[in-house]
């Protein structure tokens, strides 16, 4: 276990399958749940370094390691716990089981909830996350001959998988995040936009704190489709964290769950085949509500707005979405429009032209 005073809480994930589970989402013809599979050693040493992965299993099977603190594990952020080799090969093969289902021609669309561990660098572990399954499922998408575009919505910016693909144009990064100005990281720059090959092709949209529904909505519309229109990738990898709601303990996001809904359904459609994977989201009852909703846009279901009665009685939920009007000062909505539209202003002259994109004039943000 991460600890009782650790924020990420895989619960969250039992909280969402069974608020599913009584709305009736599994119920639809053509939606299917599958078990997950272990990932095998040589496909996470795709990515990273053989002495982490080693140093992983050792510490998950409860043994000491002195060296423990340069693979990033320990107190802090990524503690060690027992089975951690085990779940975080699990979460791992989970993706690469979506993906390889979305190979088969066996769905269109696939979710994995325990997915989505963007921070993970090759050799250590990084904000919660051991192994970086979006990266390791990428690769196996490019091993099949096919183009890849992924689009992160979490509120901390996808820094390993920008990582991983920094210096080539076969796969298409886009991260929008809080600014690296407040938040973990500290990457995720305009101005990081890749290397050589794949100049062009890693995309970073910061955002102020308290960036709501309507400005963040308007951002991305501005950017994410017509890149990824003009990328015309085979597979759309989304990583779908909810720590951008206003909710949520560790940052200053500001969405709400109909929010969030309305920015991945906006993702629908922009590729054939559709790899959803979770992430961040701190509040439980965010999360298992926001990920609901984007399993119902995935599926194309629509889910009533009263909470099944169980699971309102279990944990205090009456409604789907949000209604809490919430109180932002006029000048904090002011500098987050300006800064949306200063980042949306130079992520359009520094990227649209690698992908023949003419660039707009202007990057006002109608209600600023």
């Amino acid at each position: 276990m991460l600890g009782e005073v650790h924020p990420m809480k895989p619960i969250r994930l039992k909280y969402t399958y069974d608020l599913l589970d009584e709305l009736g989402a599994f119920d639809a013809t053509e939606v299917m749940v599958v078990e997950p599979r272990n990932a095998e050693q040589h496909e996470v040493l795709g990515f990273h370094h053989r002495a982490y992965v080693e140093a992983v299993q050792i510490l998950s099977q409860g043994d000491h390691l002195s060296d423990a603190g340069e693979f990033n594990l320990g107190p802090g952020d990524n503690p060690v716990y027992t089975g951690m080799y085990e779940a975080s090969m699990l979460s791992t093969g989970a993706s690469l089981k979506a993906a390889e289902m979305l190979v088969r021609g066996e769905v269109q669309a696939a979710f994995n909830i325990s997915g989505g561990l963007h921070h993970a660098m090759p050799g250590y572990a990084s904000g919660f996350c051991i192994f970086n399954d979006p990266v390791i499922a990428i690769q196996y998408l490019l091993n099949q001959g096919m183009r890849i575009a992924y689009v992160d919505i979490d509120c901390h910016h996808g820094d390993g998988v920008q990582h991983a693909f920094y210096d080539t144009d076969k796969v298409l990064t886009i991260s929008l995040h809080e600014s690296a100005e407040f938040i973990f990281p500290g990457t995720g720059f305009t101005h990081e936009i890749g290397l050589e090959r794949g100049r062009g092709y890693s995309v970073n949209l910061p955002l102020y704190p308290f960036t709501t529904d309507d400005l963040y909505l308007w951002a991305f519309r501005e950017i994410v489709p017509p890149l990824v229109r003009a990328f015309q990738p085979d597979v759309l990898v989304s990583q779908m964290g909810v720590d951008s709601h206003f909710a949520d303990p560790i940052t200053h996001g500001a969405l709400t769950v109909q929010g969030f809904g309305d920015v991945v359904a906006e993702l629908n459609g922009l590729a054939p085949l559709w790899l959803g994977l979770g992430g961040g989201g701190y509040d439980i009852q965010a999360v298992a509500r926001a990920w609901s909703v984007a399993f119902g846009v995935m599926s194309q279901q629509d889910f009533p707005e009263r909470v099944p009665t169980k699971y309102k009685k279990e944990h205090g939920v009456s409604l789907l979405t949000d209604h809490k009007d919430l109180q932002i000062k006029d000048s904090l909505r002011r500098d987050a429009a300006i800064f949306a539209e200063n980042s949306v202003q130079t992520v359009r002259g520094l990227i649209f032209p690698t992908h023949n994109i003419e660039v707009p004039s202007s990057g006002r943000h109608g209600s600023a």
